[in-house]
């Protein structure tokens, strides 16, 4: 659906965050004089009010009926509409959709299709792929945007002059429904990964997969890129119309061991690679593919890749205090990714801080995996920490290590360094992996981040941007 398409029709928006007012400021940009009917908080509803608008309408109280009385209601990310509210408005005939289906449907050719967009998702690795893929482009010369769900709504950018030669998207399962609703198809959509996720929002485990799938089941992009060693993706069947290319195959772009291939030849030893972990080097598989699935030469850039500046809170070593090194991977929202953490510092003496908003996320794999794989601590916090310290209170007096609750992140912080003084840790390592959410404590993962980044005695506004954030 474009923008231009709204006109006319009975149109509200739904929530005031960063989403929200880059929709709010998109249609205006189309239609200044819509009449609009804004959903948010009372402290939202001031921000709104002193816009002056004379055709918005604010409302600070949100329900099933009253969004019924609309046939386009733009969400933000964030709103689920699996909800009571949301239900009930599709059910009478609303249309739900968010800032990313609007801003597909204006970016689409003739054909349907957005051709220079790469969509990036998958429950793991998304980011740093997404960025990486905007810097190999960069590096050969592209003029690239690097937006979406990393940080940059694709509305702040709906109208760039000069419009960039290639767009780095990175999508949530928020928003992966909302390309496929579009029209509109994206060139290439890029499915790194299938783990359990934000089944508060989503419903179900299998809700979820079918959510995050709909970027390549619905949206029909051109060519798929998807990783071959993914249980889920490895056995999905898609539409006719979509060219499928693989990932952690042998045929195409893999690792063995630490080596990059591209088939039978050996292309870059990834151990120097400023990538934090071995999936994350495994990534850099999927952007090659996506780079070569639009035509390019991606052997002549996986160099580049050296080049890279890694993002913040995702395993980022902050620096040393006191002989302990403290790492910032402020952004695991899972147990995998906690795992994955872990194993990144397998050779140091690790205490690690799991635990956040609970979402009901099951964490018997990460229990299993601490009996052959234990940190010398655990430190549990947060609303999920008590249902996560019962979980593996036999684990830890079976495999022997260091088993904590905390009620907070800093009397988290401090239990983890007492247990690796007692432990006489050598090189020893504070995680923040927390394996959940930061919902209820602090605004966002980022919030999170820069709170333990404080508390570890480094200053947080030196650890937060994101490299290379909208168009260059």
């Amino acid at each position: 659906m474009r923008i231009s398409q709204l006109d006319g029709q009975r149109v509200a928006l739904w929530g005031w965050g960063r989403e929200g007012r880059a929709a709010y400021r998109a249609i205006r940009s189309r239609l200044p004089t819509l009449p609009l009917t804004l959903f948010c908080s009372q402290d939202e509803a001031v921000d709104a009010a002193a816009l002056g608008d004379a055709h918005l309408v604010v409302s600070t109280t949100v329900d099933g009926e009253s969004l019924s009385r609309f046939e386009i209601v733009v969400k933000s990310p964030g709103i689920s509409p699996y909800g009571e509210a949301g239900s009930i408005a599709s059910a009478a005939g609303a249309r739900l959709i968010g800032g990313t289906s609007l801003w597909f449907g204006d970016h689409a050719d003739e054909n349907g299709i957005v051709a220079n967009a790469v969509c990036v998702t998958g429950t793991k690795g998304k980011s740093t792929t997404t960025s990486l893929l905007a810097h190999l482009l960069r590096s050969a010369g592209h003029r690239t945007a690097l937006a979406g769900n990393i940080g940059l709504p694709l509305l702040e950018v709906l109208d760039p002059q000069p419009a960039p030669d290639y767009w780095a998207i990175e999508l949530s399962s928020y928003q992966t429904g909302d390309v496929a609703v579009s029209g509109a198809r994206p060139a290439v959509a890029v499915v790194l990964n299938i783990f359990p996720e934000h089944l508060d929002w989503h419903g179900s485990h299998a809700r979820y997969v079918a959510d995050k799938l709909r970027l390549v089941t619905d949206a029909h992009p051109r060519i798929a890129v998807l990783n071959a060693a993914d249980p889920i993706l490895s056995t999905l069947q898609l539409p006719e119309d979509v060219a499928v290319r693989w990932f952690g195959d042998a045929r195409g772009w893999h690792l063995r061991d630490d080596v990059l291939y591209r088939g039978d030849d050996a292309v870059i030893d990834t151990r120097g690679l400023p990538l934090p972990g071995r999936h994350n080097r495994g990534n850099l598989a999927a952007v090659l593919t996506a780079i070569e699935a639009l035509g390019l030469d991606a052997q002549s850039l996986a160099t580049a890749a050296f080049d890279f500046e890694p993002l913040p809170h995702r395993l980022q070593t902050l620096g040393e205090r006191d002989g302990t090194t403290y790492v910032n991977d402020s952004i695991s929202t899972t147990p995998h990714a906690t795992l994955a953490a872990l194993d990144c510092f397998a050779d140091r003496d690790v205490a690690v801080l799991v635990g956040g908003h609970d979402r009901g996320l099951d964490w018997s794999d990460f229990a299993a995996a601490m009996r052959a794989h234990a940190p010398k601590a655990v430190v549990t916090m947060g609303a999920n920490g008590p249902r996560i310290h019962a979980l593996l209170a036999p684990v830890a007096a079976e495999a022997g290590f260091d088993l904590r609750e905390a009620s907070d992140l800093a009397d988290a912080m401090n239990q983890a360094r007492d247990a690796l003084q007692r432990a006489s840790a050598k090189s020893p390592v504070v995680l923040l992996s927390p394996g959940a959410p930061s919902f209820g404590v602090w605004r966002d993962y980022v919030d999170r981040g820069r709170d333990f980044a404080r508390r570890a005695g480094f200053d947080p506004d030196m650890i937060s941007a994101i490299p290379g954030l909208g168009i260059a």
